[in-house]
């Protein structure tokens, strides 16, 4: 009985005749030879059809076989350094489940916003799919690395009662019988999480209603959260840079052909190794300030532009500490050697990425935190269980945020965050 192979496991049959399922990708014919480039979401394989080898009617169907039709094809497996992948399929029968005619998206260029509106066609082609496949690997790697040193997943509510930093628009929903938010982090309740556990990562969707329109922005993006119990700054700025490296070199190892795919230099990944650079907030301020190209106003939050200049200066991602008080979050632990700094850093991705990477020790102290509500005028009842974390067993404790669609695009080389998730959100999309 013929085995059911996919076009990733082709290797493993060399000599043996197997029947691959999937969708036409392209074609090609000379004479009495169809050539055949069949993917099944796991590769492209080539299949060569001779016009002896199947019946006529079949020979002749696959003529009129437009790009997308679903079929099932059975041949011998033989390694051929020339076909894609290094193995080719001698056809030696077709099933036609549908004979497809006028796909959308063809080989010839098409706007952004087209493909963005044929989204569920688009994720189809060889470049869509290769940067899925490095989204899955780098979202897979980072659960192992967690797990391999003893975090637990928790998951944070969608729903929630208030803003985690009292600053970002929210996108607002009916609750029953009072107004909801969804969420804009899960930050608030992994600290409440580590309380517990000690520590702990959430990863899931997140929401911001910035109207944003930069290549750097998504309405609906993940966001991986790790918090840890009993720490400071300095062992989330390691934990972040022992992450990022342990990442890199898993996408090195298991996606060199969806790298490949990607046209990626994978030179600039390579050179991704432990020390990272680190400066301060007050030091990078000073690069900017002295920048030709910069419009930067010290004590001021670092812009798109500015972040782009200070990651371009280096070949692996900068670490940024000790920003001012004042365009940081209220539950940042101030800095007890100078109070108007905080004990926070963010991590800029090189090549001009910008930020991947914002996190902080927090405030342990119930007073202080206290305070900082009143001055933020966040709503006080709403944050009462988060107050129980200091009245009850308070201890210094820090974590940070990774944007899953800004590293994965870093680490593919894709420009824009909206190819980094299968269907984006952003301020001018919600179709499909």
């Amino acid at each position: 009985m013929t085995s059911v192979s996919t076009i990733k496991r082709l290797c493993e049959h060399v000599g043996q005749t197997v029947t691959l399922k999937g969708w036409l990708y392209n074609k090609s014919s000379k004479g009495k030879l169809h050539f055949l480039q069949l993917r099944d979401g796991s590769g492209i394989a080539q299949c060569v059809v001779f016009k002896k080898n199947v019946t006529e009617e079949t020979f002749e169907a696959i003529s009129h076989l437009g790009q997308e039709s679903s079929l099932e094809i059975t041949g011998e497996v033989k390694a051929d350094d020339r076909a894609p992948g290094g193995y080719e399929l001698g056809v030696s029968a077709v099933l036609i489940l549908q004979a497809v005619d006028g796909y959308p998206i063809t080989p010839k260029d098409h706007g952004v916003d087209y493909l963005l509106s044929k989204r569920h066609l688009w994720l189809r082609s060889k470049r869509q799919s290769a940067i899925m496949r490095v989204r899955d690997a780098v979202a897979f790697s980072l659960r192992c690395f967690f797990h391999e040193r003893d975090f637990v997943n928790m998951d944070s509510p969608m729903f929630t009662p208030n803003a985690c930093e009292g600053t970002s628009e929210l996108f607002e929903v009916p609750y029953f019988d009072r107004k909801a938010y969804l969420t804009q982090s899960g930050q608030l309740y992994a600290e409440a999480s580590a309380m517990a556990l000690g520590r702990v990562f959430t990863f899931g969707p997140t929401f911001r209603a910035e109207k944003s329109k930069t290549r750097r922005h998504l309405t609906e993006f993940w966001m991986l959260e790790p918090e840890v119990a009993f720490a400071d700054l300095e062992d989330v700025c390691q934990l972040a840079e022992d992450m990022i490296v342990y990442v890199i070199s898993h996408v090195l190892e298991h996606c060199s052909g969806e790298l490949e795919d990607l046209e990626r230099d994978r030179s600039k990944l390579e050179c991704i190794q432990a020390p990272f650079p680190r400066m301060t907030y007050d030091e990078a301020a000073a690069v900017l300030v002295a920048h030709p190209d910069s419009e930067f106003t010290p004590g001021e939050d670092f812009g798109a532009p500015d972040e782009t200049i200070l990651s371009e200066m280096h070949t692996r991602p900068v670490i940024i500490t000790h920003y001012p008080k004042e365009v940081k979050a209220f539950y940042m632990k101030r800095d007890p050697s100078n109070e108007d700094r905080v004990l926070c850093v963010d991590i800029l991705g090189p090549e001009g990425v910008g930020e991947i990477i914002g996190g902080s020790q927090r405030e342990e102290d119930i007073e202080v935190l206290e305070e900082r509500i009143r001055i933020h005028e966040l709503p006080r009842e709403a944050f009462e269980w988060y107050l129980d974390l200091r009245r009850f067993g308070s201890v210094p404790h820090a974590g940070f945020g990774l944007g899953l669609e800004r590293f994965v695009g870093w680490i593919a080389g894709v420009e824009h965050v909206r190819e980094c998730i299968p269907f984006p959100r952003t301020i001018a999309r919600l179709e499909p």
